[in-house]
């Protein structure tokens, strides 16, 4: 962290963050501190919370969380914590609960996080069920998605100001229906598959099925304050997507939306090591059960399985690149890298501020 290191770079002569960046085994304590507990992370879509008790556990920088819809009209984020022995309150996400149950010692706490029963405790003294609740975090629903903060955040509509705009009502997320999952495990840094993410400059040469579907010559990369953006004309044919535009949305520090017609792809990179980390994809699709909607989300699945396959084994290969001792820096392309620049400008100025108050 010397601050040649973290010092602000221009785009047109930027250099990559240093290997040890990826490698060095202090970084995950870092980036949680510096990076994930001072952001937005998104956690799931809002139709897997449709009904009061539907709920969805995660992790955030080392803290267990659960989401739930408490009621009608509120959807709320507590540790997922128990306030007596700190088990855990939901192993797994689930749907209709009526009360929130720890499984070690069956402290229970309703749908507003308050302990409503502890057994065998009445005769403690001074010991007040309603004074004890679960911790809170922030939540902010933003086009049918769901986010949380555990710290200090940008105010959400920085974060994402000028996406609704660019989207329109014709391409709003908000009317999608979730599909399913597929996570992927890769050996690599979180951030060297968010660097690969960032720029479309490998496509002609690791992935030939997507190089084939974009026009490469009319790909764009756009940077904003909290998020980059890249865009392409598709030269799909009508079994796939149909004509339109690729749409791909980095919002800063780790998640992704894909967004072609018919289909939203969320992507969350969330970090397992100095040298791991785990892909979360969720596919949505516009409601649609004919045949012939099936048989594109297959299609579209499979050539997603693909171009993911691509993206593990050079995203490996680039972690042990940077392990090898051989690399240090390396200067980035103007032209089709700016995003990655954006994001290591983002990182180099968290891991500033982090220090500043350590």
């Amino acid at each position: 962290m010397s601050p040649d290191a973290l010092a602000p770079q221009e785009l047109d002569h930027a250099l990559t963050l240093p290997a040890r960046f990826y490698t060095d085994a202090r970084m995950p304590g870092v980036d949680a501190s510096a990076v994930f507990a001072r952001s937005w992370q998104l956690v799931c879509h809002l139709s897997q919370l449709a009904g009061v008790g539907d709920h969805v556990v995660t992790e955030i920088a080392g803290l267990p969380l659960l989401v739930v819809r408490s009621d009608a009209s509120c959807i709320r984020a507590f540790h997922n914590v128990c306030r007596h022995r700190a088990g855990p309150i939901a192993s797994c996400d689930g749907q209709g609960a009526k009360h929130l149950r720890c499984r070690y010692h069956g402290w229970t706490y309703g749908l507003d996080g308050v302990l409503r029963g502890a057994p065998e405790m009445a005769r403690a003294p001074d010991f007040h069920p309603a004074d004890i609740r679960l911790p809170e975090v922030r939540v902010h629903l933003w086009q049918g998605l769901v986010f949380v903060a555990l710290g200090e955040a940008p105010p959400f509509d920085d974060f994402v100001a000028g996406i609704d705009a660019r989207l329109g009502e014709h391409r709003a997320l908000r009317g999608y229906r979730f599909h399913h999952r597929v996570t992927y495990d890769v050996a690599c840094n979180w951030k060297v598959y968010v660097d690969n993410y960032l720029e479309g400059y490998h496509v002609p040469h690791i992935h030939p099925g997507l190089d084939s579907l974009l026009d490469y010559r009319s790909y764009v990369t756009e940077t904003a304050e909290w998020y980059s953006f890249q865009f392409s004309p598709l030269e799909s044919g009508d079994d796939l997507y149909g004509s339109g535009e690729a749409l791909y949305y980095f919002l800063y520090p780790n998640t992704m939306l894909n967004i072609l017609p018919g289909r939203l792809q969320t992507n969350r990179v969330l970090p397992l090591g100095v040298d791991r980390c785990r892909v979360v994809f969720d596919f949505y699709y516009t409601p649609d059960d004919s045949p012939e909607a099936w048989a594109r989300r297959e299609r579209d699945i499979a050539f997603s399985d693909e171009v993911q396959d691509e993206d593990v084994t050079i995203c490996e290969d680039v972690q042990r690149g940077l392990a090898s001792g051989s690399y240090e820096t390396g200067r980035l392309n103007p032209l089709r890298e700016n995003a990655v620049h954006h994001f290591h400008e983002m990182l180099r100025r968290a891991y500033r501020d982090h220090l500043a108050t350590a």
